[in-house]
């Protein structure tokens, strides 16, 4: 969060003692100070609202201008000379519910842009927003409320849940399904062909992909993502999945409930992902490999096996998280060992 962009069309203001009722919080100091930002410690003013969570930052607590922070029983001293304190056991999980008071966003008028193209029997809901050159093929279908941005392009027979938001230049091809209340950042290609192809007399043959890809409920795709359409198998994410920038899902990949796919996450085809899966970045996983429920996949891990549910994975190839340490460790102690061998036999 930084102050330059707390600022905006839906900008709000609370009093402290507002806050504090908002987050079921203890308030320290002046209840009447006016709150109209949030910024980090270094950065505030007396106009915002920051949080301290952790002693590292305690130097900047001390320092801090802000006129109130959110902070832990067991760091409320190192902000004793901000004028309003707010003390909560999560002040993480308090911002959380502050930020959509001060900064709602700005409503998006229903209508259709007269530059919009929208093909033959596509249906629009109530309340739909369809913005400056956006395509809705025919036969799409748009749920109410939903608003398409900027050059969105809708392909052919896709069906569009309600209070979904496709941002500027999302591509859904046909084939692709969206549920309610998703959200694809822009940029991102949604149901184009996966990477298969059969070598034949010397060529490289295209696989041709029927299959789908299904989008549940209350997802979120960040920016640059493309997920691929099934080849004969559909390409699923589940409801609650909630996916980072410069991920990529390749065709057939089912991918579970409540997933959290960090950026430049790559999942080779086939491939299946439990409920609750986590991948951190740059985390690879091979096709065909199952991913059990609520597994943990470390950043920059190469997975070329199946993962057990609930296990810790790391390294490449992945392998459990302490097996990897332990290995590790013992790598760095070799270079050493080595050397009293060599000590030795010179002897």
């Amino acid at each position: 969060m930084t102050d330059d962009t707390a600022r905006g069309a839906g900008h709000e203001s609370l009093t402290a003692a507002r806050v504090a009722a908002l987050v079921h919080g203890r308030l320290e100091g002046d209840g009447a100070l006016a709150i109209g930002r949030v910024a980090p410690l270094a950065r505030a003013e007396r106009d915002a609202l920051s949080f301290l969570a952790a002693p590292r930052y305690a130097a900047e607590a001390q320092a801090t201008r802000a006129g109130a922070v959110l902070v832990t029983e067991a760091l409320a001293a190192h902000v004793a000379q901000v004028p309003a304190r707010i003390v909560v056991p999560q002040p993480h999980e308090a911002m959380l519910r502050v930020l959509p008071q001060l900064f709602r966003p700005s409503p998006v008028a229903p209508g259709v842009h007269p530059t919009a193209i929208l093909g033959r029997g596509a249906t629009l809901g109530d309340g739909v927003h369809v913005g400056p050159h956006v395509v809705v093929g025919d036969g799409a279908t748009i749920g109410d409320r939903t608003v398409l941005q900027a050059g969105a392009w809708v392909g052919a027979g896709v069906r569009i849940g309600a209070d979904c938001t496709l941002w500027p230049g999302v591509r859904c091809y046909p084939g692709t399904v969206l549920g309610d209340r998703v959200t694809v950042h822009a940029n991102t290609v949604l149901g184009s062909d996966g990477f298969g192809y059969v070598q034949q007399g010397g060529a490289h043959t295209k696989i041709p992909h029927v299959g789908r890809c299904l989008v549940g409920d209350d997802v979120e795709i960040g920016a640059n993502c493309a997920i691929d359409r099934g080849s004969i198998d559909d390409t699923i994410v589940g409801a609650g999945t909630k996916i980072d920038n410069l991920v990529h899902l390749a065709h057939n990949v089912h991918v579970g409930r409540l997933c959290l796919l960090m950026s430049q996450v790559g999942i080779a085809g086939s491939s299946r992902l439990g409920d609750g899966v986590v991948v951190a970045g740059q985390g690879g996983v091979a096709g065909h490999v199952a991913i059990g429920d609520g597994a943990r996949i470390a950043a920059q891990a190469g997975v070329i096996g199946d993962v057990p549910a609930g296990g810790t994975w790391s390294g490449y190839p992945a392998r459990p998280h302490r097996e990897m340490l332990r290995a590790q460790a013992a790598l760095l102690k070799l270079p050493a060992l080595l050397r009293r061998l060599g000590a030795g036999g010179g002897a």
